[in-house]
């Protein structure tokens, strides 16, 4: 069983030294970052829940947070956190189907598809890890 979160960070990069100067002002970079995703019913297994909303990152500035901290990187050097999609292997997305059933009223939906829908939007890629597929759901 096995699912990461992949979000999309953009930051600045300052020097950690006076004497240092970057060329223009400030550099920008953009990096992928991915996070395991915890197992359905575990300590931390409703980040989406309290993360994301249709897809997207709900409060930017918690997004800004997390990822300054995922990254060892000044918070005010984050400028924008995208989140791309819940990458899931068949196992873990059954397991998190039968959990979000299993509760459908604390993620105040009528079914299942509906819950995923809400926090994740269409940003779920189930992979086949026997062959190397891929489908969104």
């Amino acid at each position: 069983m096995d699912a990461s979160y992949v979000f999309r960070v953009r930051f600045r990069i300052e020097p950690a030294r006076e004497f240092v100067s970057l060329e223009p002002n400030s550099a920008e970079t953009t990096v992928t970052l991915s996070r395991a995703a915890p197992e359905p019913g575990t300590e931390g297994w409703l980040f989406f829940r309290n993360t994301l909303w249709r897809g997207e990152v709900a409060d930017r500035e918690y997004g800004r947070r997390l990822a300054a901290e995922w990254l060892g990187v000044p918070e005010r050097t984050v400028e924008s956190v995208d989140f791309r999609e819940l990458q899931t292997d068949e196992e873990y997305f059954d397991a998190l189907q039968s959990a979000i059933a299993a509760d459908l009223e604390a993620f105040k939906a009528d079914d299942v598809s509906d819950a995923l829908s809400k926090y994740l939007g269409s940003s779920v890629r189930v992979i086949d890890t026997d062959e190397g597929d891929s489908s969104s759901h």
